[in-house]
């Protein structure tokens, strides 16, 4: 191997960010074996390859003394006239080995600094065990069953988004593996759609999702007077539509998030109407008193909008009619009552045990008259 050839492959292996070092010792230990075989020895062979000039020299190591576990061995110098040959052909399998390594490392090393983000890709393939995405040339992506909404079917080319959980090595190609179920998947779309939660104006607090079903999303605005839940809907819901046709039509809730316990699971619980929500700290659970005529809406088909309001929020919740409450004997006014019955008539917004929203209207910068202001202010 002459040393314009040797300089060819330092040259090779700095472009390809290979280990030259690495490479010319793969190369002598695959050239050792190609010489064994080649000179039919009984004792095996080394290579040394000269660093400056490229010249090859081919050891036998020849057994002279010690034991079997430690022989003692003598190099003999077995190099034969025509080694360019075979060092040529074993050069390519060299590098053409060590770029595939170095190309499946750099892979490696940049979606494992990626996990939790999201990735566009197309779909190739799909079967009852996984999706194969690719995200760019050389480079696909895992789609497990398991991380699949069991609404969603691909076809191929198919363009989608999904999040990327977990990069491992393997003895191919780095496993990068994404999923479509995650709850994250969720905010990395409302960031694509929301220049507010990019720019870090609105916080995504929480998020509780089905997959392919439903989900809740409680949001903050960190400037005061700019509304988190209008800036995620978007005009006419231009934005959370996209969210919703990225998910296959998964339908979404936007909620204010609020430090007050109750007044957050009162929030959580939208679309329903909340008159008035109990937590207590000792067993860390909201009694939720909703007005006759919601309290399907508030448990929601099959229990689903209370289910969800409760892993939005991180409280149990027991949802009752106020006829119910009333039964129980828990007053649906007082602390805890809730403001959305207010429709910005003037009235009093307290709701009798009955059901019946009060008739009488409020005081002066109050929301409730004089008769419950003061259970309203407690």
């Amino acid at each position: 191997m002459s040393s314009e050839l040797m300089e060819a492959l330092k040259e090779l292996a700095r472009e390809k960010n290979i280990d030259e070092t690495v490479m010319l010792e793969r190369l002598e230990e695959q050239l050792a074996i190609t010489y064994k075989r080649i000179l039919d020895t009984e004792n095996d062979c080394s290579v040394t390859i000269d660093r400056e000039t490229g010249r090859i020299y081919v050891y036998e190591l020849v057994p002279v003394g010690g034991t079997e576990e430690e022989p003692v061995v003598e190099a003999r110098d077995v190099t034969p006239s025509d080694i360019s040959r075979y060092a040529a052909t074993a050069a390519k399998q060299v590098i053409t080995q060590s770029i595939r390594e170095a190309e499946r490392e750099q892979i490696f090393e940049e979606y494992a600094d990626r996990i939790g983000d999201s990735i566009t890709g197309t779909v190739q393939q799909s079967d009852s065990r996984y999706t194969l995405v690719k995200i760019r040339e050389g480079v696909e992506a895992l789609l497990p069953s398991a991380e699949q909404p069991g609404n969603e079917r691909y076809e191929h080319n198919q363009r989608l988004k999904a999040l990327i959980i977990d990069v491992r090595k393997t003895s191919n190609e780095p496993s990068i593996v994404v999923s479509r179920t995650h709850p994250n998947l969720l905010k990395r779309l409302f960031e694509l759609e929301v220049p507010e939660i990019y720019d870090g104006i609105v916080e995504i607090k929480s998020v509780a999702r089905e997959p392919g079903l439903r989900s809740k999303v409680a949001v903050s605005s960190r400037e005061p007077g700019l509304d988190p839940v209008g800036a995620c809907v978007g005009p006419k819901g231009s934005r959370v539509r996209m969210v919703v046709a990225e998910l296959r039509g998964e339908r979404i809730d936007v909620v204010p998030w609020n430090d007050d316990p109750a007044t957050f699971v009162g929030n959580a619980l939208s679309p329903a109407k909340v008159a008035r929500v109990i937590v207590s700290d000792d067993d860390h659970t909201a009694t939720v008193i909703v007005p006759d005529d919601q309290l399907s809406l508030a448990i929601g088909k099959e229990g689903q909008n209370a289910r969800l309001a409760a892993k939005l929020t991180g409280w149990r919740i027991d949802i009752k009619s106020q006829v119910q409450a009333a039964s129980a004997g828990i007053s649906s006014v007082g602390e805890g009552a809730m403001a959305d019955t207010d429709d910005g008539d003037g009235r009093c917004t307290a709701v009798t045990s009955s059901g019946i929203r009060c008739r009488n209207q409020a005081r002066p910068g109050s929301r409730f008259c004089g008769v419950h202001e003061k259970e309203g202010a407690n």
